[in-house]
């Protein structure tokens, strides 16, 4: 009677899996927009909206101690430039979602207010007087990305 020892079988991300990993976001030209690698590492549940569904798709399948980088097209990351999400905000728009000290520099990340009780976010790329013109296109929006994966584990 011969008896064999079976190896135990690595878990693989799936759909539903909750992951711990290291990952690294970069714009194609190497702009380092977050990276986990030199902090703690990041926990999520697939499925749920915390990463983009294409990021989430290339992560399908790999194992535990997998270390992967995927070149990602615009329309697969964060999608194409959209013209009409670049809006002007009047200063009293700007005043309601600030305390009144609050000065605005170009470049400056703002949130507001949603109709529906949430937030959003858009880069300030000019003001005057009687507001300010703000892009509220994800910041890589329009460009290919750099993803960097590497997992830790898989419940």
């Amino acid at each position: 009677m011969s008896t064999s020892t079976l190896s135990p079988v690595s878990p693989v991300v799936t759909a539903s899996s909750y992951l711990t990993l290291h990952y690294r976001l970069a714009a194609k030209d190497g702009t380092q927009i977050i990276s986990t690698f030199n902090e703690n590492p990041a926990t999520l549940q697939m499925g749920t909206g915390q990463l983009a569904p294409a990021m989430e798709q290339q992560l399908l399948g790999l194992s535990e101690g997998d270390h992967q980088t995927f070149e990602l097209t615009a329309e697969n990351a964060y999608g194409s430039r959209n013209p009409d999400l670049v809006q002007r905000v009047s200063m009293a728009t700007l005043r309601e979602n600030s305390d009144s000290d609050t000065e605005y520099t170009v470049g400056d990340l703002v949130e507001f207010a949603a109709p529906s009780g949430g937030k959003f976010a858009g880069v300030l790329r000019s003001i005057d007087e009687t507001g300010g013109l703000f892009d509220f296109n994800h910041p890589l929006a329009g460009q290919e990305v750099i993803f960097e994966v590497k997992i830790i584990g898989i419940l």
